[in-house]
């Protein structure tokens, strides 16, 4: 059976490229181990998807060659897709940070994708394992469990390893060894962060609270929401900073940024010294937070009898937190794979492997990764476009 393009994955990036390249006229076929179609769509953003970010921009996308996403993302931008959702009636919202969600369920971009790409004519082929792939003549041989294809292209869109149950695999990192191109070393991302035992014993009692924090590691930092969990720390602001994280290095937190705790301990000490340190601090963190720092520093009593050295020393506590991550989650739940298809061996305005003519390769499976937010989901689209324009 013959095809122009067969694109494996039926994610974002994959069905994206189907509708662009079966709107030139090619005989397109979608190929997916899944029972249904855009699987992490459906789950994103607490089942609103949050679909892009208006804030798109090379520097909040991890590579190896951070100038690699810029062609494609500025071809296809946040606003062309959003003028789709739009031409579609799919109202949306925008959150905080330029983040951008569906008014209603996920499904609906779902829903968009696969009708759209029925009605360009693209096939899609759902609960249907992929196995080797080969050389044939000017093309490709691809065998699957219902027999096999000859295409003239194919097109790699089978995302990373993360959330192996909703069937993530290695499977597209094999393809690209298999034509001779490199991997650069894939990690967990957008993952909560896992501590040693002394420092959990402190965390674990505070489980399940959340408070604004900034979260830095040498020049990155995030100001967001950061969540105590029984295994460590979790929220936006650990994600975002755990895709710059490397064992071995540190984190600094920040539980109060823009606030100069020590300055307002002062000020409470001089106008109320009768209250006492969790009261106060209770005026700038959670209760909960609050009084377990309040015991954990030790300084009980009211605020007047502390010497203003004890004051100092409490504050460096909330503000210059310094935490040495032993570990990661891991891929069970990583929003995103790091690394990746080496982007030195595609050409960026195709995505198209150098060394290998036909063979393309999008979205999440490349070493291309976006922020939290909606970054990865443009990744998606936009290097879906790239490839749907040419394949």
């Amino acid at each position: 059976m013959g095809y122009d393009v067969v694109i494996l994955g039926a994610g974002a990036a994959g069905m994206f490229a189907a509708i662009e390249a079966a709107r030139r006229g090619r005989r397109v076929l979608v190929v997916d181990h899944a029972k249904a179609p855009g699987e992490k769509i459906r789950i994103s953003g607490g089942g609103r998807c949050n679909f892009t970010n208006l804030g798109i921009a090379p520097e909040r996308f991890l590579s190896k060659n951070p100038r690699f996403a810029i062609s494609a993302l500025k071809r296809f931008t946040q606003w062309d897709f959003i003028a789709r959702l739009d031409a579609a009636r799919i109202a949306w919202h925008e959150k905080t940070l330029g983040q951008l969600f569906c008014d209603g369920s996920a499904m609906q971009v779902v829903s968009l994708l696969t009708r759209q790409m029925a009605e360009a004519g693209a096939e899609l082929w759902l609960g249907c394992t992929v196995g080797e792939i080969t050389r044939c003549g000017g093309g490709f041989r691809v065998e699957t469990a219902r027999g096999p294809l000859d295409a003239a292209a194919v097109v790699v869109a089978t995302g990373g390893k993360s959330i192996p149950r909703m069937g993530a695999t290695a499977f597209g990192y094999r393809v690209a060894e298999r034509f001779g191109l490199p991997i650069v070393e894939t990690r967990p991302g957008l993952v909560p962060l896992t501590f040693a035992e002394q420092e959990l014993a402190w965390m674990a009692p505070l489980a399940g609270v959340a408070t604004e924090a900034r979260v830095g590691l040498g020049r990155q930092s995030f100001d967001e929401a950061v969540l105590f969990t029984h295994r460590g720390l979790s929220g936006p602001a650990v994600l975002q900073i755990s895709s710059y994280w490397r064992e071995g290095r540190p984190i600094l937190v920040n539980l109060a940024p823009g606030k100069d705790i020590a300055a307002d301990l002062r000020k409470a000490k001089a106008t109320a010294g009768r209250s006492q340190v969790k009261t106060e601090l209770a005026r700038h963190l959670p209760e909960r937070l609050a009084r377990h720092l309040a015991a954990a520093s030790g300084l009980a009593g009211p605020l007047a009898e502390l010497p203003s050295a004890a004051i100092d020393r409490l504050a460096r506590s909330i503000t210059d937190w310094e935490l040495m991550p032993v570990g990661s989650e891991g891929y069970r739940t990583a929003e995103v794979t790091l690394g990746g298809v080496d982007t030195d061996a595609l050409d960026g305005r195709t995505m198209e492997a150098k060394t290998c003519p036909g063979l393309y390769f999008i979205g999440e499976v490349v070493d291309v990764t976006g922020w939290l937010g909606g970054y990865n989901f443009q990744w998606a689209w936009s290097s879906g476009w790239v490839a749907g324009q040419v394949v």
